[in-house]
């Protein structure tokens, strides 16, 4: 489990048939081997720690869901370590559980601020609503605007300091994670609406 608040921007070393390498600082305070991390929102197991720098695993189908594909040595990526028990809960609940990518569409300066729009799955629309929250990278941002299949967020300059969202391009993709809490809601007025069934009854241990 993460917050959404990046702990420090890192950059890809390396990139490994099913591996890759991040150069980072602040996340590997106390990181060993078999800790998490998120990689752009991308939960990752440590498989080592290298002086400055440590390795995850990924799997393909992490590469197809994900914007981690498409990583090169150089690039800047988002980094947080998995919240601890006792931590203070600053963003909102981020599982690393990526549901899809999307695509930045335009930035608009608004004073110090800046209006970023992104392009999202229609799947995923449902999901997403003004002042809910979303990760975008694994970053944890507050929706200003929904429209059509794509919907706004507001940077301001601390997010546009500290994360890697200001340096994106028009039309690059960035991992997208709805709020849990919209996909119980909706799971809860399914089970509402359909009652309570037999196979309902048999997935719950109740025998016949």
């Amino acid at each position: 489990m993460f917050t959404g608040l990046v702990e420090e921007v890192g950059t890809v070393r390396a990139i490994q048939r099913d591996a890759l390498v991040t150069q980072a600082g602040r996340v590997l305070e106390g990181a060993r081997a078999g800790d998490s991390i998120a990689v752009n929102g991308v939960c990752l197991t440590v498989v080592s720690i290298d002086g400055t720098s440590f390795k995850v695993n990924i799997m393909p189908e992490t590469l197809q869901r994900t914007n981690l594909g498409s990583l090169r040595p150089g690039d800047r990526v988002n980094l947080e370590r998995a919240l601890k028990v006792g931590d203070r809960m600053g963003g909102h609940f981020v599982q690393g559980h990526i549901d899809a990518t999307g695509r930045l569409v335009s930035y608009q300066p608004l004073e110090k601020a800046v209006l970023v729009r992104y392009r999202a799955p229609a799947p995923l629309m449902a999901y997403i609503v003004p002042q809910g929250f979303i990760a975008v990278d694994g970053v944890s941002l507050t929706v200003v605007e929904v429209e059509g299949n794509s919907f706004a967020v507001s940077l301001v300059e601390i997010t546009q300091r500290t994360t890697n969202l200001a340096g994106r391009h028009p039309g690059d993709a960035v991992n997208i994670e709805v709020d849990i809490l919209a996909k119980y809601v909706e799971k809860s007025l399914q089970r509402k609406q359909t009652g309570i069934t037999e196979e309902f009854l048999l997935e719950h241990g109740f025998a016949k």
